[in-house]
């Protein structure tokens, strides 16, 4: 079956027309986007490849869970990877284009925070689905692991590592184990990480906020997610690193972990955190650049530009 015959059947199942042709609006070596116009507006597919193949069950499972917050899914077939999904709307990047909107981030960061707390305890589910594993405890044996695979260091290479840097790396190991077990002893549960959290991948329309794009989700400590979010905010509004913004953000993000901790608990496991979030991010994207060949030219440099990143 093609994968406009499975939009079709999937949509005459719900009593759905398509009133148009169906476009093709993104096409990556990792994903395939269509718009397909119907009696019920616009809809869109979404075809994954190999390596995000939970994405369209962790989707469903997440509106299912969530409807309030996370983007309607229509029908999926899990095993090809597909997924029809309602129209989102506007981007938060689209809405806020001309400047920074303090508070609706606030409310961002909350939104996504409660939802990180209702996924706690369903973590082995998640895991299940083809979610990567990536908690806090096993961040170590990967670090080490990463290290192990030169190919994706760069080392002596033009933006790569230098060597004195990679050797910097491999002494670090014992330090990562122990922050890791510093940060995992604070008790802040493991449970969902986005791993792309910005405003492209946030609808906002009137006041609703609506989370997509999961592909590159991982179960890991939850305060890694403020990272993407933290750099895409710095370039699009052109702040310095040590802007008071992103302390105030980091507030709000964690006001509702509060009913666990006391603020102050939580900013000093917030701190640890940020020192480790960036290994998070060069982990998943050693595993992208291994398998999605298309990706290796685009992406090559991120690795060990995250890697740096943790040495500083």
């Amino acid at each position: 079956m093609t994968e406009r015959e499975w939009i079709k059947r999937s949509l005459k199942q719900q009593g759905i027309k398509i009133t148009g042709e169906i476009v093709e609006i993104h096409a990556r070596p990792w994903s395939t986007v269509l718009r397909v116009p119907t009696s019920s507006g616009d809809l869109y597919f979404k075809a994954v490849g190999s390596v995000f193949a939970f994405e369209p069950a962790l989707t469903e499972a997440l509106y299912r869970l969530r409807p309030d917050c996370i983007l309607e899914v229509l029908a999926i077939d899990a095993e090809r990877g597909w997924m029809l999904m309602a129209d989102g709307g506007q981007t938060l990047r689209m809405a806020f284009k001309k400047g920074l909107d303090r508070r609706t981030w606030d409310e961002v960061f909350a939104l996504y925070a409660g939802l990180q707390i209702d996924l706690a305890s369903r973590v082995d589910e998640l895991l299940g689905m083809g979610v990567r594993d990536r908690r806090t405890l096993k961040l170590p044996m990967l670090y080490k692991k990463l290290l192990q695979e030169e190919e994706w260091l760069l080392i002596g290479q033009p933006d790569g590592l230098t060597t004195a840097e990679y050797q910097r790396l491999l002494n670090a190991v014992p330090q990562v184990e122990a922050l890791c077990q510093e940060l995992a002893a604070f008790g802040i549960f493991d449970s969902l990480h986005h791993n792309d959290l910005h405003d492209a991948n946030v609808f906002y329309n009137d006041g609703e906020i609506t989370f997509f794009d999961w592909g590159d989700s991982s179960i890991a400590h939850p305060f890694f997610s403020l990272r993407t979010a933290f750099v895409i905010i710095e370039y699009i509004f052109d702040l310095e690193e040590d802007d008071p913004v992103f302390d105030n953000l980091a507030r709000a993000y964690l006001r509702p972990f509060a009913q666990f901790k006391t603020e102050e608990y939580l900013w000093a496991a917030y701190q640890l955190a940020r020192r480790l979030w960036s290994l998070s991010s060069a982990i998943k994207y050693k595993t992208q650049l291994r398998q999605i060949e298309g990706m290796r030219e685009e992406y090559a440099t991120a690795v060990p530009g995250l890697l740096q990143e943790f040495l500083k």
